[in-house]
């Protein structure tokens, strides 16, 4: 829900580790928005994954 003040954000790009540990790394508008930060972060070269996934009505991350 919208209180009309601010802008929802129901984008996430998550980090996981080689241990199966999560970390969200941002929350953005836009699916795009956040799939470009998770590309940009993968070509880095770095071992971590990174996930977008969307916050449902419960608050909980679905993956995408």
């Amino acid at each position: 829900m919208n209180d009309g003040g601010t802008i929802p954000l129901p984008w996430l790009v998550i980090r996981q580790d080689d241990n199966g540990n999560r970390y969200r790394v941002g929350r953005y508008a836009t699916r795009a928005e956040a799939q470009k930060i998770a590309d940009s972060l993968d070509v880095r070269g770095h071992k971590q994954l990174y996930l977008v996934e969307r916050i449902g009505q419960n608050g909980n991350g679905v993956r995408n």
